[in-house]
């Protein structure tokens, strides 16, 4: 590869990385603004964001962490 494609090459992606990140801030801007139409109709946005991560999980990351959380509640008389 010449100097002159090498550099080309690493021009198009960067460019193409810098595309990306700018899409990916436009995306959290809109998630963002999701959450805020959801408390602006009661919900409680702390625990939506909790519920997105629990079904980003594995069934049995999910079960394991449960368990734990359920030993650990236990063992210092919660609930």
């Amino acid at each position: 590869m010449t100097s002159s494609t090498a550099a080309d090459s690493l021009r198009n992606h960067i460019e193409a990385i810098e595309k990306m990140e700018e899409e990916i801030r436009d995306m959290r801007a809109d998630v963002s603004e999701r959450y805020k139409w959801a408390k602006a109709e009661g919900y409680d946005v702390k625990c939506m964001k909790q519920i997105v991560a629990i079904r980003r999980m594995r069934p049995d990351d999910r079960h394991e962490m449960e368990s734990i959380v359920d030993t650990y509640k236990s063992a210092l008389g919660i609930d």
